[in-house]
């Protein structure tokens, strides 16, 4: 398998021994696979780069695996998530599932029985639209970049969040209401944040084109078209 069509894996797992038999597992399989031994640093990785499927400890250090699954749901990402654990009673396995969590593997397994459900997964989301156009504004969900008249977009996170937010809903508007609760959860930002952030978002997209393409609907919330 080529690496332009390899899958992306993020292996969350603080026992190295076993990360790095797996790591290697995986890239025997072709399958190119990141990996981060504690919660913080899956999810800014989950924030910053796009993977196929997440192998997701439970017992991490920092935070536990179901906070992090959670987290990473409340983000507004849908990429498919294996629990692995020790535990395996019927709660555990609902509690993971209540976090958001796709499927659920108990140690110990044979590596065969994870590869067979990471292909599941990832087959599964496959079938999502990767690259989204409004006018010469491209998307690319999938490499995580944006271009405008081919030339590539500088966004930090956020802005990139919201971008992907805006994009999905064209040319239906979205309020301001909604854009806050997608991209910050029930984490409301200070009452300044959106602001800045839709300035900046503003300033990438249409500083240097004649065709505005972020529209501000008074009274409601923005429209990309």
């Amino acid at each position: 398998m080529n690496s332009s069509t390899s899958l992306q894996a993020l292996l969350v797992e603080d026992n190295f021994e076993l990360a790095e038999i797996l790591v290697e597992h995986f890239e025997l399989e072709g399958i190119q696979c990141n990996h981060v031994s504690n919660g913080v640093a899956a999810l800014e990785l989950v924030a910053n780069s796009y993977h196929d499927v997440i192998i997701l400890d439970i017992n991490l250090p920092r935070m536990s695996g179901l906070e992090v699954c959670k987290a990473i749901r409340e983000s507004g990402s849908e990429v498919p998530i294996i629990m692995m654990t020790a535990r395996d009673s019927l709660q555990d396995k609902l509690n993971g599932f209540d976090s958001g969590a796709d499927d659920y593997l108990t140690k110990p397994f044979a590596f065969e029985e994870l590869i067979a459900r990471v292909k599941v997964l990832s087959r599964r989301r496959s079938g999502e639209v990767s690259i989204f156009k409004v006018k010469d504004l491209e998307l690319n969900i999938k490499r995580r970049t944006a271009l405008r008249a081919g030339q590539e977009i500088k966004l930090s996170p956020t802005g990139y969040k919201i971008l992907e937010i805006l994009i999905r809903e064209t040319p239906n508007p979205i309020s301001r209401e909604s854009l806050i609760q997608k991209v910050w959860g029930d984490e409301q930002p200070d009452s300044n944040s959106l602001k800045v952030h839709m300035f900046k978002l503003r300033k990438a997209i249409d500083d240097l084109h004649e065709d505005k393409l972020l529209h501000t609907i008074k009274n409601f919330g923005f429209v990309l078209r």
